[in-house]
């Protein structure tokens, strides 16, 4: 396909043509100039659908360090209890029409990144608070905050690049959902990860704890991470 013609169809294509008239106006034949607008569509830069809504726990950045971004809502000056766990929940929303579609995470920004996601779901419009307000439910006491989609993609993408250096992949319907969160350069998040910088693994009721713990060592090496931990058997 020449520069030429690729610019024409492209030009046609965005007067709204169809296909048939643009072929006509070509001297092509349909089934000539299909392939030719597919493949301008292919290399189009995508169009993000407008943001509904994002939205962090209130107290994400507890015993985290951030660089830069001193307007980022929700940064804390002190520690607090309701950081220790290290679990923060993420939830953005997009525009779809006449509804929107939303996603939230639970991310652990102390080791294992992406734990598990709530979506992609598609949802009135009106629906939307509801979803919200019980998606943040799991964190009594700890309001919830409007943020740019900025900070977003940094806790989330940037806890899973964490994780992986450590082993871990996320939740594996993390991909349906990381889309809604746009586009993201591996290792580039301003957000420092683990507790004070430091891995540490808390365990969950459907870890496979023993695994983790191996795996930490490994990667890290022991005395190198922290963990507060509870297992079925006997004390590790």
């Amino acid at each position: 396909m020449s520069s030429e013609l690729a610019e024409r169809v492209a030009e046609l294509r965005q007067n709204g043509r169809t296909p048939k008239e643009i072929a006509r106006a070509l001297g092509l034949r349909p089934s000539d100039v299909t392939p030719l607008i597919r493949a301008i569509g292919a290399q189009a830069p995508k169009r993000e659908a407008p943001l509904a809504g994002c939205w962090v726990t209130g107290r994400w950045s507890d015993r985290l360090s951030v660089t830069g971004h001193h307007d980022w809502p929700g940064l804390s000056a002190a520690e607090s209890e309701s950081g220790e766990s290290g679990l923060v929940g993420v939830l953005v929303a997009r525009e779809t029409g006449s509804t929107v579609v939303a996603c939230g995470f639970l991310v652990d920004v102390f080791c294992l990144g992406v734990k598990d996601t709530n979506g992609p779901k598609t949802m009135g419009r009106r629906k939307l608070p509801e979803f919200t307000r019980t998606f943040f439910s799991a964190w009594a006491g700890q309001p919830h905050v409007a943020v740019p989609l900025d900070l977003a993609r940094h806790i989330v993408f940037g806890a899973v690049d964490y994780a992986r250096s450590l082993g871990f992949e996320p939740h594996p319907d993390f991909a349906k959902g990381a889309a809604l969160l746009g586009d993201w350069e591996a290792g580039s998040s301003d957000v420092t990860f683990g507790r004070d910088g430091k891995p540490f693994y808390i365990n969950g009721p459907r870890d496979d704890t023993y695994g983790n713990m191996a795996k930490l060592r490994r990667t890290v090496g022991d005395g190198n991470f922290d963990y507060l931990v509870q297992f079925p058997g006997p004390a590790y």
